[in-house]
């Protein structure tokens, strides 16, 4: 087992890390930037590096200053947590080519699922169902029409080195097809600096339903059931939960093969995540895989009673899985709790926190990195905490959620709590009536 892990990344993940590891007796070390030096995951680490600036490129994305650390510190694994270089090969490689274990899959496990075209190629010889869509990149807008009228339309044109709705387009009609290939071409190249797209057909009244996957050294993989994402804007998940409303026991068994097949396609280790579109027929199409731990892992943690973290950690230290599928026992929900304005198209709003009370009691878990005083920067994502709700169904575990986020006091910066409470009270979320574009038409009051 490891000594020491350096935790690259910040916030609430690096903090959720450094609990495990101390459970685990393993020392931490946190870096952290300028802006973060206040952070509880700084205060709570058995040591603490400053790597650069505010900005991300100068310091969580900064690999050289990183490395830097891990030297410094003597420690002998870095965990990416989400985010920042959690899905960058080369940092993966950096890694290994100075003995140091990066705790997740291995560089060509992270390009053969991070790269679209090859993700969508593997699937396909793997068995695994996939949109219908072209082979390839889009070399021109010609190329782009010809292949929307045989896929039909709707379609939806997408970077390839994509992700949180970047560089992605729905087309209805050919008249859109110019601006919409040249929107998402110069959109992906700023944001991954790779303009490469390809296109797909849009399957319309989606849910987005995930299924958790952990693989072993040995050849061992399973799934830890599924959680349902669909409730987002923009591309950005809002709320999570498991298990689906959606989901049926026959519907579960096949998606659960499904991504099994799909993580054994790569001899995957590490846990990860197999996402999917289902449709209203529930038909359902591999989109992507994320090569790390998510966001939402919480969700999974509490319905199955299983540390997704402390399982990443002793994969990466060479020890076997137990190889059992997982069914959730309970309903857990997540909300995320950002430093946005609902009432104001959610804009991003830091600050300094001047009162904070969170909640508690029975079937109630806060995942967060703030404190009354901390000054949130505006640097990074707005994501300030995660509010997860469990009980016996899912209607308990809506009105426990609505309890909770009614003690949830936070001032000094708007937040994201107004909008969770209309939502939990929503006819139509708590009949489980609901998919992808369900915020399009949900109006604050």
């Amino acid at each position: 087992m490891f000594k020491k892990i350096l935790i690259a990344n910040r916030g609430e993940i690096a903090l959720r890390i450094i609990r495990t590891c101390r459970e685990m007796g393993i020392k931490t070390v946190a870096v952290y930037s300028t802006a973060d030096k206040d952070s509880l995951h700084v205060k709570f680490a058995d040591e603490a590096v400053c790597i650069g600036g505010p900005k991300s490129a100068e310091s969580y994305l900064n690999i050289p200053h990183i490395m830097a650390a891990c030297e410094i510190t003597n420690a002998d694994a870095v965990h990416p947590g989400y985010g920042f270089l959690a899905e960058n090969a080369k940092f993966a490689q950096i890694c290994a080519d100075h003995g140091i274990k990066f705790i997740g899959p291995t560089p060509d496990m992270i390009n053969k699922m991070g790269d679209k075209i090859t993700a969508k190629e593997t699937m396909i010889k793997a068995g695994v169902p996939v949109v219908p869509g072209g082979e390839g990149l889009l070399e021109s807008i010609d190329a782009a029409k010809k292949l929307a009228k045989e896929i039909v339309y709707p379609v939806i044109i997408k970077a390839t080195a994509g992700g949180g709705g970047k560089g992605m387009r729905v087309v209805w009609n050919e008249s859109e097809i110019e601006k919409a290939f040249n929107d998402a071409k110069m959109e992906a190249a700023a944001s991954f600096k790779n303009d490469g797209l390809y296109m797909e057909k849009f399957v319309e009244e989606p849910r987005h339903i995930e299924i958790q996957v952990a693989g072993d050294q040995f050849g061992n993989v399973c799934h830890l059931s599924e959680r349902d994402c669909s409730i987002q804007r923009r591309h950005q998940k809002l709320v999570e939960e498991s298990p689906s409303p959606f989901m049926t026991p026959e519907l579960r068994q096949r998606m659960g093969e499904a991504a099994i097949k799909a993580a054994a396609a790569i001899n995957y280790e590490s846990v990860g995540t197999i996402e999917f579109l289902v449709d209203k027929h529930r038909n359902f199409y591999f989109m992507e895989m994320n090569t790390r731990i998510q966001v939402e892992h919480c969700v999974t943690e509490e319905v199955v009673s299983y540390d997704l973290i402390k399982e990443q950690i002793k994969i990466a230290a060479g020890e076997k899985i137990s190889g059992k599928n997982y069914e959730p026992q309970l309903h857990a929900i997540e909300c995320r709790i950002n430093a946005e304005d609902p009432y104001n198209d959610f804009r991003p709003s830091p600050g300094k926190i001047t009162v904070l009370h969170t909640p508690g009691g029975h079937g109630v878990r806060v995942d967060s990195h703030v404190y009354a005083g901390y000054v949130i920067p505006p640097y990074y994502d707005s994501m300030i905490g995660k509010l997860i709700t469990v009980a016996q169904t899912r209607e308990e575990a809506i009105n426990t959620m609505y309890r909770a986020l009614s003690e949830y006091v936070i001032e000094g910066v708007k937040t994201t709590i107004p909008f969770h409470l209309q939502l939990m009270q929503n006819e139509d979320f708590r009949k489980g009536n609901f998919t992808t574009k369900f915020l399009e038409t949900f109006t604050m009051k």
